[in-house]
């Protein structure tokens, strides 16, 4: 399910149509919007309560953009221009936004199911009043999933005792994923990266990632799940095939890969 909503929610930070919906509010590029936007429904968060939820992200380079980007504009102003922005790309990926309602009315029932104790990013998601159109109904939607996974996935890391760049060194190896790559998109240092320890167990922490985020699924039941399975596969597929991001990412995602696997609905 995860590589079929994250390329939906995707569009929200890493689209020509974000970046320039940032830009015209009066960001200072486009990693102050990333954090601005994302950071956005927690309010006016300081810097350091984005590191600890953001959790891998260097604390340097989330001081470069907080709390200046509270300066540019106010939380609300952020979340505003994160929507525009979204629906602008989302409009250009998919043409004809229409026929999307019951994918929409899935997986909002979905997220509304989606656990948020212990889960900031997902509460404070979840507390944001839900968009009137379909193709944004949806993209709410996989907001709410993916920051309830995500929310998940720190805390696993934090019960395995793996810090933030330890995860990018293990991942980064696991996936054949460049260092000095990830290096740059997390903020870290050659140095720091080679003096933290490559020993630890991701699989652990994956298995415990995908147990906590089974519950919106299990309540769902197996043909719903199946069925927005099936109805995000194409727009997964069509936004993958458009958008940069979704060819090299920190994340290793990529969704013409593995949906090209056989046998995931049975």
């Amino acid at each position: 399910m995860w590589f079929r909503y994250e390329p939906y929610h995707d569009v929200t930070y890493f689209t020509p149509e974000s970046r320039a919906a940032t830009d015209e509010l009066g960001c200072k590029g486009g990693w102050m919007g990333y954090f601005g936007m994302r950071a956005a429904p927690l309010g006016a968060a300081s810097p350091e309560l984005v590191t600890a939820v953001f959790y891998n992200f260097a604390p340097r380079m989330v001081h470069r953009a907080l709390p200046d980007a509270w300066a540019v504009a106010s939380p609300d102003e952020f979340l505003e221009t994160r929507l525009l922005g979204a629906d602008r790309a989302l409009r250009r990926m998919l043409g004809d936004v229409s026929g999307l309602e019951e994918a929409a009315s899935l997986a909002r029932e979905a997220a509304l199911l989606a656990p948020i104790a212990g889960r900031p990013l997902a509460a404070a998601n979840r507390a944001l009043p839900w968009p009137s159109e379909p193709h944004l109904v949806l993209w709410h939607a996989c907001t709410i999933l993916r920051e309830s996974r995500g929310d998940g996935h720190v805390a696993a890391l934090v019960a395995a005792g793996i810090g933030p760049l330890q995860a990018l060194v293990l991942y980064a190896a696991a996936h054949g994923l460049d260092p000095a790559y990830m290096r740059a998109a997390r903020g870290w240092t050659e140095e720091e990266w080679d003096a933290t320890s490559s020993s630890g167990d991701l699989a652990v922490v994956e298995r415990a990632t995908d147990l906590a985020a089974r519950e919106p699924w299990d309540t769902f039941g197996h043909d719903r799940t199946v069925r927005l399975a099936k109805l995000l596969e194409p727009l997964a597929l069509r936004i993958a095939s458009q958008n940069e991001a979704m060819r090299v990412n920190p994340m290793a995602l990529d969704p013409v890969r593995e949906l090209a696997v056989p046998g995931w609905n049975t």
